[in-house]
């Protein structure tokens, strides 16, 4: 069971890439972002809670986030592992992440970071349509990810198990920069 992270600021193609991974080789799709979109479209309380903070363009708390993350995890085991999309996006989470899958047995193989400039990603969310996607939001998160995540990416890097790839690219160029690192560590045939 392999556990894959992508890591991206907003409009990356993180959640696009996940999912095309997950359809081709059977992962479990873990997206904070799906998750607490659910919970705000059924208005549970943490959903009104989540919307409070990204209103204020802030990112949800560590505590809030962790604990969805592990539930996600218990109520989906697969032999195949998971892929994680929008987690972790602090150094905190990334150390609670490696204690949660120690308790599955689990570990973090490989982080893809993938790398897009401002311009591109507020491109692409104000094509997206979202919102909550204004110009001044995107830049705010887009600044707030890229400070947030560098102790993360340092974290994994230290490990070895950081691959940076270009995520300007095509969809499809995309993905196959990422399948062909995936077999370089075996994560997939």
């Amino acid at each position: 069971m392999h556990v894959i992270v992508f890591l991206g600021p907003p409009g990356s193609g993180k959640g696009t890439q996940s999912e095309i991974l997950c359809g081709k080789y059977g992962f479990v799709h873990i997206a904070t972002g799906d998750i607490f979109r659910w919970h705000m479209k059924h208005e549970t309380d943490l959903g009104k809670k989540i919307k409070e903070y990204l209103e204020r363009g802030e990112l949800v708390p560590d505590d809030i986030t962790i604990s969805v993350v592990e539930q996600k995890i218990r109520e989906s085991m697969n032999p195949n592992g998971f892929v994680f999309d929008g987690f972790p996006r602090t150094l905190k989470q990334a150390e609670k992440l490696d204690e949660m899958l120690t308790k599955f047995g689990l570990k973090v193989n490989i982080v893809i970071y993938l790398n897009v400039s401002k311009e591109e990603a507020v491109r692409r969310l104000l094509a997206r349509g979202r919102h909550d996607d204004k110009p001044d939001t995107i830049k705010r998160r887009f600044d707030e990810y890229e400070e947030k995540t560098k102790p993360i990416r340092k974290y994994y890097k230290d490990r070895d198990l950081l691959v940076e790839i270009d995520g300007e690219k095509t969809i499809e160029e995309v993905h196959e920069a990422i399948v062909a690192v995936l077999k370089t560590r075996n994560i997939i045939p």
